[in-house]
């Protein structure tokens, strides 16, 4: 029988959403294979979350414990997540659309010698083979690819699939995984996090993005009240990552994050084919501008058509009012 491997990151010991995400898609194709699901988490302390796996549908955990890979390397992570692979021979491995999900594929992809297909947001198993979609031409369609080799590949993109926690579902049967740490050409020197309080835009719910129509880079505070306000992430357009009025962590589009959040707010973006393709995607979509003709308007569920430094402070304030209460 088909079994479903999902690799997953953690984050403040606990696995990540797009993680979480993962794992219950995961769950839905191998009740549909009638194989079983398990996660594979890297580093010292990868044992403990047999629990969590668990609750979101995980029968086995497979444990690869080192503290060469507390922190994600290329190497050392393709090494240790093949080796599970090669345990426990899964038909599917899954892994969430992040930045190390998306180095990690196509990797092991090429060593295993199978097929990947990337930030998907369809899943199916028909036939014997995995089937996915996935958007291409900047967004403009979606293809359905069939994925070739055993294990067939994929990383699902965040916010795409819902994180369902099973009913009663207890912890997942550790299994440790035999791992020497391996020799590698590069190491790392230094992580930096973003400011203290700010959301990542890659695993956010909400996201509130400023574009060029904030004129100055002192002008994202209003953003930055309103995300804050409403529980939710900083975007930004290319524009005003490139003058240098936000850090391109925020970025939002085609060269920056494609995100899925539930609602995605922008002010002040007009909606250049390549930021639109880093968010159309998102479940509704509010748009502020001035200009009633801005692209942006194309794929708005709501459009605002007024002065966002009105609009967003006066938004800030009733979401604040409407939360007091």
């Amino acid at each position: 029988m088909p079994g479903i491997l999902v690799f997953c990151e953690t984050k403040d010991g606990k696995l990540k959403k797009v993680s979480r995400e993962a794992l219950s898609i995961g769950r839905k194709l191998a009740e549909k294979t009638g194989g079983d699901l398990a996660a594979v988490v890297v580093g010292s302390q990868a044992a403990s979350l047999a629990a969590d796996a668990g609750h979101y549908g995980a029968k086995k955990l497979y444990a690869v414990e080192s503290a060469a890979l507390d922190s994600y390397t290329t190497g050392q992570t393709t090494a240790a997540v093949k080796q599970a692979v090669d345990d426990f021979k899964p038909s599917v491995l899954l892994m969430g659309g992040t930045s190390n999900g998306r180095d990690l594929a196509p990797r092991l992809a090429a060593r295993l010698g199978v097929g990947v297909a990337s930030d998907v947001d369809q899943l199916d198993w028909t036939d014997g083979k995995l089937r996915a979609r996935r958007s291409i031409y900047s967004g403009k369609v979606f293809g359905r690819v069939e994925i070739s080799g055993t294990p067939a590949i994929a990383t699902t993109r965040p916010n795409a699939f819902s994180a369902e926690v099973v009913a009663g579902g207890g912890a997942a049967d550790v299994v440790k995984v035999s791992f020497t740490p391996v020799e590698v050409k590069s190491k790392l020197l230094e992580t930096k996090t973003p400011e203290a309080g700010e959301l990542t835009i890659a695993e956010a719910d909400i996201i509130v993005s400023g574009g060029r129509g904030l004129k100055e880079a002192q002008n994202f505070s209003y953003i930055r009240d309103l995300a804050h306000a409403i529980g939710g992430a900083v975007g930004a357009s290319r524009a005003t990552v490139d003058a240098g009025w936000i850090d391109h962590q925020h970025q939002v589009g085609q060269t920056g994050r494609v995100v899925s959040p539930n609602v995605y707010i922008a002010a002040g973006i007009s909606g250049a084919i390549q930021h639109l393709a880093g968010m159309s995607s998102s479940k509704h979509i509010i748009a502020i501008n001035k200009d009633p003709e801005a692209p942006i308007f194309r794929v708005a569920d709501l459009g605002v058509v007024g002065d966002l430094f009105t609009i967003l402070p006066a938004l800030t304030e009733e979401v604040k009012k409407a939360k007091a209460h």
